[in-house]
């Protein structure tokens, strides 16, 4: 990048280093690589943020612009996302939703976006961009790599999910409780109240486990090769799994 004090100019799209030639664009191109920035040069990142916050009229109180681009309106997602503050995000979300075609398929129990592309498959890594900007918080994907939770590979882990059919909203680890939290989601509603079964790996004794349902019920959980078995219903209801 060019500078010019603490404002950037130009971008280079590539450096030739045989004769020593920056192809140098606008500074505007710092919009797509920001995303990826944000966790290893964060002042870069927010310079491409404010950037596309301008391009895009997010810093002004008008209707924003240049939605229609998808590659544009996911950046703007994303970066919104990392960086904006929670009202600053629903007001691009919101804007982009008018473009980005949402849409369920409640057969197959799936949310993508169309992105305007009139394909017969849901676009995959325009889908993935957003899936991840709406699952971030502000500093959320910063999080990620720099402050990292590697007690998550020994902690109790829920495995063999009948997926798709069944998918889990959640299922986090509560070590100062002992307690896993999981909700199970019905593919469609034509297997909402079926029974499914998965287990709970990475325990130290898998006797004595139970869950309670979201009424307060209780109920003991089996053992398995050294695995906790759950058996629940699938209602998308919360679960507490609870060690002895």
């Amino acid at each position: 990048m060019t500078w010019e004090g603490d404002k950037p100019v130009a971008l280079d799209l590539y450096y030739d280093p045989v004769i020593d030639h920056h192809h140098m664009r606008s500074p505007m191109g710092l919009s797509l690589p920001a995303w990826y920035l944000a966790p290893q040069r964060r002042e870069v990142a927010e310079v491409g943020w404010e950037l596309t916050a301008r391009m895009n009229g997010v810093s002004g109180d008008g209707p924003l612009v240049g939605l229609d681009n998808p590659m544009s309106s996911v950046a703007l997602l994303q970066l919104a996302a990392e960086f904006g503050d929670a009202a600053l995000f629903e007001r691009v979300s919101d804007a982009v939703d008018e473009f980005a075609e949402p849409t369920w398929d409640t057969d197959r129990g799936e949310f993508t976006f169309g992105f305007g592309l009139g394909e017969p498959h849901p676009r995959g890594q325009l889908n993935a961009r957003a899936a991840a900007a709406r699952a971030c918080s502000p500093g959320a994907w910063n999080r990620v790599f720099n402050q990292k939770n590697t007690a998550r590979f020994e902690e109790p882990t829920v495995v063999g999910v009948d997926f798709p059919t069944v998918a889990l909203s959640q299922a986090f680890w509560d070590a100062e409780r002992g307690e896993l939290h999981v909700t199970a989601v019905p593919r469609n509603e034509s297997v909402r109240g079926a029974r499914t079964r998965f287990r709970v790996t990475n325990v130290r004794d898998a006797s004595g486990w139970t869950m309670t349902a979201a009424s307060g019920g209780v109920t003991p959980l089996s053992s398995e090769g050294g695995d906790v078995v759950v058996d629940t219903q699938v209602d998308a209801a919360p679960r507490v799994i609870r060690s002895p």
